[in-house]
Formats: C-alpha cells, structure tokens, sequence
C-alpha cells in the first residue's frame, strides 16, 4: 500500500481529490489547481502553458525528463436545450453509447452543479427489433427534472456548459482496488505526483524531471503537443491508464493485462511505437528491481506519447500506464498495487538517466 510520510501527506486523499473533482477536456481549470495545490511544495518552479497544461520542474540543472499525464477526462457539452426542458449534447472524448443510458451526471452551469439523468426509453415501449439495436448518441439527451426551457435556463444552463459522469471515488470490500469516474487519467496525474514526492524526500536524480498534467488527450492529445514545447524534454514517459482485459467475453485481443499484475508497457498504439533503447532500458530496470510489468499494444486510440515524441528532432519517448477495467464509460477501477509498482518503476527511471545515459538512447 501507498504510505504516508511524516506530513501526513496521503496519496489516497490526493487521489480522491483530483477523481472527483470536474474537468472534461477543454475545461481542466479546477483540475489543474488541484494538481498544482499538491505538487508546488514538492517543485523548484510550476507554471502553465498558454492552452492550461500544468508544469512543475525538479531540479536546476542535467538533462530534461518528462513525466506526462493528462487533465481531462472524457464528459460532455450541452448544445441545446429543448422547449421541455431537455439538453442535448456533444461528446468530449471516446464514449460508446450504450454505456450511457440511464447513468447520473452534473451539469455545471454559472450558477451551479445540478444533478441529471441521461434518458433512456424502458424496454416495455421497444418493439423486439429495438431492443436488438445499438442506442445512438443523436438520441440520448439529459433529463434536469425540469419542466421548461425557461425552468432549465433558471438554473444558469447555456450551450457551451459542460457535464461529467457522476460517480465518486469509492473504496471497494478488496483492499487495493478502488473506482472513480475519472481514473483516466487523474491516475496517471496523481503518478506523475507522487513520482515528484519522493523525489522531494532523500532520492538523488541528475537531472530535471518535468511532472506534467496535459490538457485536451481526449480529443487529440492536443495539450501534449504545447507542453512539450515549453518543457523541450531530453526523454519523456506518457503516463496513463492500461486496458484492462481479464473480465469476461473480452475476446481475442492482441495482449491481455489484469488488475495486480503489473503495471503496463505500452508497445505500440495508433499513434506511437515505443523508443526501442528506452524500451529496453524500462525493462532492465524493472527486472533489476523486481517490478512485475505487463505489455500493452493498442490497436485504436493512444497517449500524449503521440505528440511528444515527434517534438523538434524526436524525443525518446515510452508509455507506461495503470491497468483499469471499464474505461471510458461513468466508472473504471484500478489495483494500488499496480500504482505503487509503477511508482517505484518511474523514480528508479529518473535516478538512471544522466546525460550519458541518454545520450546512448540516441545513437
């Protein structure tokens, strides 16, 4: 389990903060100041790129690494409201629809968070054909319990307003795994912290390791591409969520990863390879310090890790992540032994990689 240092700082309860808290891509605002709340005593320097991507720097001097993880989550955007009252949206990230129906959000207006259900026709009014069909988006829309549209404009609810799943952070009977809406990739931020954390409390490193939290992943991995200009990394880890396969009729995928295996290394996804010398160097370290590890190749879909390894000449870049089930949908759950394995993997990495190190990565 993760510990407490005598601060009484809590990984758990840095965890829980940054899954609950709202931010769908383009709106990481209220995430990124929750980040920067837990990181900035840990850090020499934070800043912010000019899309809202966060960046804290430890260390003043050696070669730049770039530990990666992004903001947002997927959610939604109203874009109209009908004359009873009823929104219609606009998807932020990958969602498939039939995880959709039925499920509680909020929706945030200027005036505040109000509580809504994503409608759905019960199965007593489908005809046989119906019920055999896959829901389409274009139907789905958020019951607020109103009666109007002046009722829903009551409550401050404009076109442009955004909408998260509503599903706290829960500790589950099995004493490592927990859920939470936003596991991807509040995961991965609460990582890249940590990583900064014990960095802080007696681990030496010869260099200057960038914590970072993107923006906009879900929809183009389009904070990764800024940030990484600010940061000009040397190296670069994109730190996200793993699929998890080991839950039923998942068939046949190209890789299987379970929850308490492991964290994951990604081998190849639609928009990266991983960097063959710093593959390698991953796995040397994870074997030298025991540090079970999974493989993950991602068919559809990838990480920051896209974005940041084609900057200027090329970044040697890799992908390491938390196996989750049920992502992209209202609620996924990790295993804290894969956080704590992928932890220690990660400030293991940034003790090893002095300037001659990776300069041997590039040549």
């Amino acid at each position: 389990m993760l510990q407490q240092t005598k601060t009484k700082y809590s990984f758990a309860t840095m965890l829980q903060e940054l899954t609950d808290i709202a931010g769908p891509s383009g709106n990481e605002t209220a995430v990124r100041e929750v980040m920067k709340k837990w990181v900035q005593p840990w850090a020499d320097e934070t800043s912010t790129d000019r899309l809202g991507s966060f960046i804290a720097r430890k260390g003043l001097s050696g070669p730049r690494v770039m530990l990666a993880a992004h903001l947002d989550e997927i959610g939604f955007m109203v874009t109209r409201i009908t004359e009873d009252g009823y929104l219609r949206f606009q998807t932020l990230g990958g969602w498939w629809s039939q995880v959709l129906p039925a499920q509680r959000v909020e929706v945030f207006t200027r005036k505040g968070k109000f509580l809504g259900i994503i409608g759905s026709k019960p199965p007593h009014l489908m005809s046989v054909e119906e019920r055999k069909k896959s829901v389409e988006l274009d139907d789905l829309f958020i019951d607020l319990g109103v009666e109007s549209r002046e009722e829903a404009e009551a409550l401050g609810v404009r076109p442009g307003d955004f909408i998260t799943p509503y599903s706290p952070y829960t500790e589950l009977s099995h004493p490592y795994r927990v859920v939470g809406k936003a596991m991807d990739n509040r995961i991965g931020c609460a990582v890249v912290a940590e990583v900064l954390h014990r960095l802080t409390h007696g681990v030496r490193h010869p260099n200057q390791v960038f914590a970072v939290g993107t923006v906009m992943e879900e929809v183009g991995r389009r904070g990764a591409k800024t940030a990484t200009e600010v940061v000009k990394p040397d190296v670069a880890f994109a730190i996200d969520v793993g699929i998890s396969t080991d839950t039923p009729k998942m068939g046949n995928t190209p890789t299987s990863c379970a929850l308490g295996k492991g964290p994951v290394l990604v081998l190849y996804d639609a928009g990266h390879i991983a960097h063959q010398p710093l593959l390698q160097l991953a796995r040397d370290v994870a074997d030298e310090e025991g540090i079970p590890y999974q493989y993950e190749v991602v068919q559809r879909g990838g990480t920051d890790a896209s974005n940041i390894h084609t900057y200027h000449h090329g970044v040697p870049t890799i992908s390491l992540g938390v196996p989750s089930r049920y992502i992209h949908s209202h609620t996924s759950m990790i295993d804290q032994r894969d956080v704590e394995h992928l932890i220690n993997w990660l400030v293991r990495l940034t003790t090893c990689l002095d300037r001659r190190t990776i300069d041997k990565l590039v040549r």
